[in-house]
């Protein structure tokens, strides 16, 4: 994801996640302290004051590989010691799980007599292999091939609407919309369209204003099936790109049209941003849910996306992985019970799951007055803490 302007807003879980686990001594987030709404002349019609922390998918990948395999970046130059007693970690490219199969006990190193699972796995040159787990944990996103082998009848459904993507370098920004836009989440809405902007870390991961990316996020209504949604999706090359064209690669044609929509629907704060991005890249907003987070005998574990894919408009996908990383890491060193453990992973995947699509089929699909989108955008900005799970989110 480096460089593609893939911005993070970071929840509570995902700062806890960091400070129990990020030992490179450098910022992780930007901090915006509220959130604005404009209309379509640009005015500021709303603020909420509120503290918010941005990121992105760049800058939060070297920080888990510095930590976890001393990978040395730009990003985090120094890489932390190993933590004694921590074990060794290898971090493997270019392997695609191609089955998996439940493997007797006496075939795993530490499978506490109830055997483990075999990893079967083909490099793209053709290479063939496999690995013996102890235990197998499925985070390979909302398109997760675990998943896929385990619960092949469940998969992603596209939700009729896409998200246009990237980011505008801040200083080549109009000094009139960097001051609008810093350190704030900026927001409009109108029929079938919702705009978001906030700041995310630069190059290499910088902070310093300036050299800090303004990052966009630009929901607009495809339907399935229709000429607009096959144009935008189908890249330089004429390929038909399923879930997301990667930037560089949308149709210049396809971008024109978009460049030239955003100028006639947007605020023209925010069309200068989209205007200004050079590598604009496109995600089908799609829906996934698994019914179940355990096989096995939990021998095998789905968390994050693989688990439940979120709609964007949740702000909890990430929130949700680091949740999910930290309580089956207590869960296995028995700081908490299974039951425990199963009814907080579910919950938060089953009731954020719902809300997301509540959530965009009011922002897509439905002309609400504004006042009903903040009251969703208040309500996904909840602590996980502050939610009560209803009984059928937390039934296994």
């Amino acid at each position: 994801m480096q460089d593609q302007g893939a911005g993070i807003v970071a929840g509570g879980d995902t700062l806890d996640f960091f400070a129990r686990y990020n030992r490179c001594d450098r910022p992780v987030a930007i901090t915006s302290h509220g959130r604005q709404y404009l209309n379509r002349a640009g005015e500021i019609v709303r603020t909420e004051t509120m503290e918010q922390s941005t990121t992105s998918w760049d800058l939060t990948y070297y920080l888990l590989r510095a930590n976890y395999d001393g990978l040395a970046s730009a990003y985090c130059p120094d890489v932390p010691k190993p933590v004694p007693g921590h074990g060794k970690a290898v971090h493997l490219h270019d392997r695609n799980v191609t089955d998996i199969r439940e493997e007797p006990s006496d075939n795993v190193g530490k499978g506490g007599g109830e055997g483990g699972v075999r990893v079967f796995w083909q490099s793209s040159q053709g290479e063939t292999g496999f690995l013996l787990a102890d235990i197998l944990i499925g985070a390979d996103g909302p398109s997760s091939t675990i998943r896929g082998l385990l619960q092949p009848d469940v998969s992603r459904r596209y939700a009729g609407y896409v998200a246009l993507r990237g980011t505008l370098v801040e200083a080549a920004a109009s000094e009139e919309t960097r001051n609008l836009l810093r350190e704030r989440l900026t927001f409009f809405h109108c029929p079938g369209v919702q705009v978001l902007t906030y700041l995310i870390p630069g190059e290499n991961g910088t902070v310093e204003p300036g050299k800090r990316f303004i990052n966009f996020v630009y929901y607009t209504n495809f339907p399935e099936g229709s000429a607009e949604l096959e144009e935008i999706m189908t890249d330089v090359n004429g390929r038909r790109r399923a879930i997301t064209m990667p930037p560089g690669m949308i149709s210049p044609s396809a971008w024109s049209k978009q460049r030239v929509l955003a100028g006639q629907l947007l605020p023209p704060q925010l069309a200068e941003i989209i205007c200004g991005t050079t590598k604009p890249f496109v995600q089908a907003i799609t829906d996934v849910l698994s019914p179940e987070h355990e096989y096995w005998g939990g021998k095998v574990v789905l968390l994050g996306d693989a688990l439940a894919g979120f709609r964007p408009h949740t702000v909890a996908s990430t929130s949700q992985a680091a949740f999910d990383a930290m309580i089956l890491a207590d869960y296995l060193e028995r700081k908490i019970s299974r039951e425990e453990w199963k009814r907080e992973t579910l919950g938060f995947a089953r009731y954020i799951h719902r809300r997301g699509v509540e959530m965009g089929e009011h922002s897509q699909h439905m002309d609400l007055p504004l006042e009903d989108h903040i009251r969703d955008r208040n309500v996904a900005s909840r602590s996980r803490q502050e939610e009560v799970y209803p009984e059928w989110a937390t039934k296994f």
